[in-house]
């Protein structure tokens, strides 16, 4: 069998990768009494008097609701939110196994934005996190903003900033494998989607150097017709030197690329085009570059989207450590600050005098990595003032 068909025999077999299990067995009529009713009127009253008592008294203080409308999911396109379920079910499984984070999958049968930020907002009570997942840009933008805006608890786009953070922290040690200088280099983004912007956002406020956005047409400019909310923002912080052209033409010079785009679409010449090149070819299953025709093409670090190669960019080493250290101290948002500092902690697992061309990131499977990203997360929040505890508290 190959990996699709073992795959789709293991979900037969299991029937769902997740279940609920209870915290107290029910054994006794005592057990019930203290369980449910009538003891459990008691701490509702509790939560009826001070809101705060239910991260206290439920498990809403580690639960996580994965969120998706099924319109961009994996590298499968709008196949709707039943198709997605399997996704985030996995996504959930993730959570659980890297980071003990509760979270539980939620399919919204809907396209409408604000369909999908009232129903988020009208079921947030019950969770202390919201992580949405796989819905299609440029609504993904707007809906995040919106519900940041009206939910009291962290609302998190992974594939948007999961997707920047591990890259922005493959790249902080990748720069230091190719002798680069940070500030001084010139980073080529190809897919200028939900993902390619935020990690268009971060790198640049990060300060790594000069961003250029690429899409379908070639190079973004500030002033260009027909750019969506998300890529009309970032044309007026990248592209320094307002450069027209090509992704080929883009890459003459270009100290790093990072694909979130298409199979195939940067050569080995376009490699050898660039400056001692950082190539993070990261389109899955198959990149815009395979790893061995990008090293022929003479570049520094090659990293990609998938497991059977070194420097894999996985958002699995972002997004559980991420929930767990807001979760911990209660954070009432993820900041552009808490992501700057997960992706820094990522890249510290790994010391300087350890880094090379193969080895810039820890492995996707070490689960170290959620408790390192947790406590660099939690104390940002404790010191810019968004935690509600500055008692860091993992279930």
């Amino acid at each position: 069998m190959n990996v699709n068909e073992e795959s789709l025999k293991l979900h037969y077999e299991l029937g769902g990768k997740i279940e609920v299990i209870s915290r107290k067995k029910i054994n006794t009529k005592e057990d019930l009494s203290l369980l449910y009713t009538p003891g459990v009127a008691e701490p509702c009253r509790r939560i009826a008097e001070d809101y705060d008592q239910s991260f206290k008294l439920t498990r809403r203080s580690n639960l996580v609701a994965v969120i998706t409308d099924g319109t961009a999911v994996l590298g499968l396109g709008d196949i709707g939110p039943a198709a997605g379920m399997p996704v985030m079910e996995g996504k959930c499984v993730l959570f659980k196994e890297f980071a003990d984070v509760d979270a539980f999958p939620l399919c919204i049968d809907s396209k409408d934005t604000d369909t999908i930020v009232n129903t988020i907002s009208l079921i947030s009570k019950s969770f202390g996190g919201i992580n949405l997942e796989d819905i299609s840009a440029p609504r993904c933008f707007e809906i995040e903003r919106r519900l940041k805006e009206v939910c009291d608890i962290p609302v998190f786009h992974d594939d948007q900033h999961g997707t920047a953070i591990v890259v922005a922290a493959a790249m902080i040690n990748a720069i230091k494998v190719a002798g680069k200088e940070m500030g001084k280099i010139k980073i080529v983004i190809n897919g200028a989607g939900a993902a390619g912007i935020a990690i268009g956002n971060l790198l640049i406020s990060m300060g790594f150097g000069n961003v250029l956005m690429c899409d379908i047409n070639g190079i973004i400019c500030e002033g260009d017709e027909g750019l969506n909310e998300g890529q009309e923002k970032i044309s007026h912080i990248s592209n320094r030197e307002k450069e027209h052209g090509t992704l080929a033409d883009a890459l003459k010079g270009a100290d790093a690329f990072v694909g979130v785009s298409r199979p195939g679409l940067v050569t080995k010449e376009m490699v050898a085009s660039m400056n001692n090149g950082i190539v993070f070819a990261m389109a899955n299953p198959v990149p815009e570059i395979m790893p061995e025709e990008a090293i022929a093409g003479g570049a520094a670090v090659v990293g990609t989207g998938r497991s059977d190669y070194p420097n894999q960019i996985n958002n699995v080493l972002v997004f559980p450590g991420i929930f767990k250290g807001a979760l911990s101290v209660r954070a009432k948002e993820i900041t552009e600050e808490m992501k700057q500092q997960a992706a820094r902690a990522i890249a510290a697992m790994i010391p300087d005098d350890q880094l090379k061309p193969d080895y810039i990131l820890p492995s996707a499977l070490d689960k170290n990595v959620a408790v390192t990203v947790a406590e660099a997360v939690a104390g940002e929040a404790i010191k810019k003032g968004i935690a509600r505890t500055t008692k860091i508290q993992y279930d």
